[in-house]
């Protein structure tokens, strides 16, 4: 224990806990000393869950080997079965009807995300339209204009003027990957606000997969799906694998999909 530290002090003949957040008697309130030694054992036990769970606590063998347990396999993919079971479904399925109708309406989808949905950007394009049909671009797949625009014109608005020279029309349809969905106040990916705004000034639509609360993405779009926070630590990486497994279940939707991929087209055959 820290020198010096008290975990449980007296204060005018009331007890407190201290360093246990969330944890009754940790909350600035006086307790009998009884009370706010249970209240840290407690807290211990959450602690020692976490530590069980997620191989914080995992110390050297006797070779000096740092030892492994699946504790934090076992949390993380709990975590992935809870975002799964918790998506909303009917987003999804509003997502579908509006991709339908821009490809029957002759328009290009247009996919932002910075980061590592800029990456999951250039993977949507692809399976956009090779599996679906639809013309799709990101403006990420483009280094030189990307890296050219920033250094020129800055990066808060190198997206709307991306989307200003690629003549973007109300039958376009942007769309969004991002883990927070961007914020004006504060300003946070104030590239995708600022593109979302030109969106909106031109009437095309917006559909995004966003983390956290969605952000300004959820505020403006026609249909948002919103990846469910299970675990802040994890927010970054669960909205990022389920980017891919939303927009891979679009594209595999038999009501928006034309062609097969290459495993799927040679089932039942010899590999």
């Amino acid at each position: 224990m820290t020198e010096g530290f008290a975990p449980v002090v007296e204060r005018d003949g009331a007890w407190y806990v201290a360093h246990a957040p969330g944890v009754p008697g940790a909350n600035g309130q006086g307790h009998t000393r009884e009370a706010a030694l249970a209240s840290l054992v407690e807290a211990l036990a959450l602690v020692l869950q976490d530590c069980r769970e997620e191989n914080s606590c995992c110390g050297p063998d006797s070779a000096g080997r740092v030892a492994v347990s699946p504790g934090f396999a076992h949390a993380f993919l709990r975590h992935v079965a809870q975002v799964a079971e918790q998506l909303d479904r009917s987003a999804v399925e509003r997502v579908v009807q509006l991709l339908i109708e821009t490809r029957e309406q002759g328009g290009r989808v247009f996919v932002l995300g910075v980061g590592g949905s800029a990456a999951n950007a250039g993977h949507l394009v692809n399976d956009l339209r090779k599996l679906t049909g639809i013309e799709a671009y990101a403006p990420t797949d483009n280094v030189s204009e990307l890296t050219a625009r920033t250094n020129d014109e800055g990066w808060e608005t190198v997206f709307a003027t991306w989307l200003a020279g690629s003549r973007l029309r109300p039958a376009d349809l942007v769309f969004v990957l991002s883990v927070g969905g961007g914020s004006r106040e504060p300003a946070i990916s104030a590239n995708l606000v600022k593109a979302l705004d030109y969106t909106r000034q031109v009437g095309s639509r917006v559909a995004g997969i966003v983390g956290r609360d969605g952000g300004y993405t959820a505020q403006v779009a026609d249909v948002c799906v919103v990846v469910p926070t299970v675990d802040s630590r994890l927010v970054t990486p669960l909205t990022e694998a389920f980017q891919a497994v939303v927009w891979h279940l679009l594209v595999s939707h038999p009501a928006l999909r034309v062609s097969e991929g290459k495993w799927e087209s040679t089932e039942g055959r010899k590999p």
